[in-house]
This record gives C-alpha cells, sequence and structure tokens, in this order.
C-alpha cells in the first residue's frame, strides 16, 4: 500500500515516455505511481526495487521523488518561510512543490523568512499539510536535569500556562507564567535554565538565573532605570507586583532582594513612597 508522506520502497513496473511506473509489489499494480522520468536512476529496470518519497503534485495526483525531503509523515522539522498568502504560509522543503501551513495550523502568524518548526500531516482533502502544533510530536526523554543550561525555540504561548519551548528544536518545555516577566514572543530563540523535571520527563524553565547568581544584573538594571528617570523613582518593598514587573521585567521578590542589597550597600536611600540615588 502506498504512504503518502513517508519514503518506502517500491518496485519498478514499468517505464513510459513520462517516467517510471512502481508499486508495493507485482499484486499491487493498481497502486501504480509514477517517477518522473528525470528522477529515474541510470540502470533501473522493471522489477528492481527502489527507495523514494510519495506527495502530490500540483494535480493533487500521487507522484514519486527520489529527493529526500525534509520532513516526513509526523516528524519534526525547522523550515524556511518561502512565501504567505490569505489562506496560509508556503514551506520550502526540498521539494519542488512548497509544503502549506494553513492559517489553522499556525501559534503565530509567520512571514517570509521566520524559520518555523512544523511536523506533517494529512489534512481532511488527503493532501500534505504543515502544522505548527508540534506539542504531541515533542520528545520527553532528554538527559538535561535542573539547573542545565539549554536553548529552544518558542513554538507558541499561552495566557494560562506560559511559553511553550522546544528544547534543541526536539524535547517538550515550558517556561510557566509565573517565570516570565518580559515579553516571550512565538519564534523567539531563548537561552534558559532547567528548573524541574517533570515526572513525564518534559522540561520546566526560567530564563533567570539562580537568585544568588541572578541578584547582580537585576541591581545593575534597577539603578540604571533610577538614573535614567533622575534619581527617584515611586516604588517602594510594598510595591504592586504587577506595577513592578510592567516596569522593571522582575518579580517582586527579585525586585525586593536587588532592592535590599542597593541600599545596604549604600547607593540608595529608601523609604514608603520611593527610592533615590544616596547623593
Amino acid at each position: 500500500m502506498l504512504q503518502l508522506g513517508k519514503t518506502q520502497t517500491l518496485i519498478m513496473l514499468r517505464e513510459t515516455s513520462a517516467g517510471a511506473y512502481l508499486a508495493p509489489d507485482q499484486a499491487h499494480t493498481d497502486e501504480a505511481v509514477l517517477l518522473p522520468g528525470k528522477q529515474i536512476p541510470k540502470g533501473l529496470r522493471p522489477g528492481d526495487a527502489i527507495d523514494v518519497f510519495i506527495y502530490k503534485d500540483s494535480e493533487d495526483r500521487p507522484i514519486a521523488t527520489t529527493t529526500k525531503p525534509a520532513l516526513e509523515l509526523g516528524g519534526l522539522a525547522l523550515l524556511p518561510v518561502a512565501d504567505a498568502s490569505k489562506i496560509g504560509a508556503f514551506l520550502s522543503w526540498g521539494l519542488a512543490k512548497d509544503l502549506f501551513l494553513p492559517f489553522k495550523e499556525q501559534t503565530y502568524r509567520v512571514k517570509p523568512g521566520d524559520q518555523v518548526l512544523v511536523t506533517l500531516y494529512i489534512d481532511k482533502s488527503e493532501r500534505l499539510a504543515a502544522s505548527m502544533h508540534v506539542y504531541e510530536r515533542l520528545a520527553a526523554n532528554s538527559d538535561y536535569k535542573a539547573g542545565d543550561q539549554v536553548t529552544g525555540l518558542v513554538y507558541e504561548t499561552s495566557k494560562n500556562f506560559g511559553a511553550f519551548v522546544a528544547v534543541d528544536n526536539l524535547y517538550s518545555a515550558l517556561i510557566p507564567k509565573n517565570e516570565i516577566f518580559t515579553e516571550i514572543k512565538g519564534g523567539q530563540i531563548v537561552k534558559a535554565r532547567v528548573t524541574k523535571v517533570l515526572d513525564d520527563g518534559r522540561l520546566n524553565l526560567s530564563l533567570r538565573e539562580k537568585s544568588y547568581l541572578q541578584i547582580d544584573s537585576d541591581m545593575e538594571l534597577i539603578y540604571k532605570k533610577l538614573m535614567a528617570a533622575g534619581g527617584s523613582l515611586p516604588f517602594h518593598d510594598k510595591s504592586d507586583p504587577e506595577a513592578i514587573k510592567e516596569y522593571f521585567g522582575l518579580s517582586k521578590n527579585a525586585f525586593k532582594r536587588a532592592l535590599g542589597r542597593l541600599m545596604k550597600e549604600g547607593h540608595i536611600l529608601l523609604d514608603e513612597t520611593h527610592f533615590e540615588v544616596r547623593r
């Protein structure tokens, strides 16, 4: 049986002016598929076996190719966006006919030049198409452990959960929403720290270092904003957490730790309404 979207071994039945007709075996000639003449390897004869990938041409007819695409059915690949239209986008994947990525299968709007992580599926019209909904395709068996530094692609964001990340474009990970203090967008490459390996093997991440390592960067950030504001800011250790997050991109705990260190080291003065540069 022919398998759309997969590389498989077929038998050459006959050759015509258009190319060679291939089938799973001599008993399934009704499933014959064309391998265009320009792709027939030298010396291929009726009865010989050949590995080909099966897709559909511009007229939705199954066709074989000896070219190996970047993605097969159910797999994962990072592909460039070649073009975008009113109905979706088209991805380069190594074949003459670009791969269609429908709007409904996009987790964020893509544009030409973007690199997108996708899986390959067969749509309701029995055509091959790409999807950015890759959560179920990502592996949960990495060798990473808590404390490791990783690099990944943000493939989807959620107000309820956080930012979904494909570590190494392969492993399933999440930056929980309580770890996000600055805007994260789909398509963004992030460097992060593994905070936890869940029971199912998926990873939880943080964009921040452990607090004792992060505090110097937080102090520098706060002090720069303080100087840019003229030496005084209307924040203190009881300020609203959302206001702190919006202005500094920090959690309230991180803000208080850095503020306390700045005060202890004599850089600032703090009261119940504001803090300012110590003159």
